[in-house]
């Protein structure tokens, strides 16, 4: 092989790996690695958690017993969510709507039924006297501010994989 071909085979190689080089770098330079870049792909998840519809206890519709049925609302990702604007509803149609609530990365807000005073762990939906879940069966449905659903989680009797229309109208109340 002759020493101009050999170079002329260096060169082609050298561009080659240079433009797979610079291919793999413009993505990452576009980003800033604070999430303003056009390529960057990275987000937080918002899901649905555990759901405690029965609440522990005697069933007296106090605020205690009111407080021990909650939902939980969990951000999955590294990043921290604006939840306000976002609602939670129940197959009947009681919607609660978070105001004002960032939840951070890797963190859960509890969403109780009864009356108390919100912080970054546990929010109310100020609830008299009736409760929201039922215990038979419903559906939990988190919106987010556009009215997109984001996620929702069924439970019991009324829990059908294919058909998830409400057929008990014993909403919440205990016997």
């Amino acid at each position: 092989m002759s020493a101009s071909r050999t170079l002329r085979r260096l060169v082609a190689t050298a561009l080659a790996a240079g433009s797979v080089v610079a291919v793999v770098a413009m993505p990452a330079s576009a980003d800033d690695g604070h999430g303003r870049g056009r390529h960057h792909q990275a987000y937080s998840r918002v899901v649905l958690g555990d759901i405690q519809y029965n609440s522990p206890g005697r069933h007296d519709f106090s605020n205690r017993s009111l407080n021990g049925e909650w939902v939980e609302v969990t951000n999955t990702g590294h990043r921290a969510v604006d939840l306000d604007g976002w609602t939670l509803s129940d197959r009947d149609g009681n919607r609660y709507r978070f105001d004002d609530l960032r939840l951070a990365g890797r963190a859960t807000v509890r969403v109780h039924t009864g009356r108390g005073r919100d912080t970054r762990t546990d929010v109310y939906q100020n609830r008299r006297g009736d409760y929201i879940w039922n215990n038979y069966g419903d559906k939990a449905t988190l919106r987010d501010d556009r009215g997109r659903t984001i996620d929702t989680k069924s439970w019991g009797r009324d829990h059908d994989h294919r058909n998830n229309d409400h057929r008990n109208n014993d909403h919440g109340r205990r016997r």
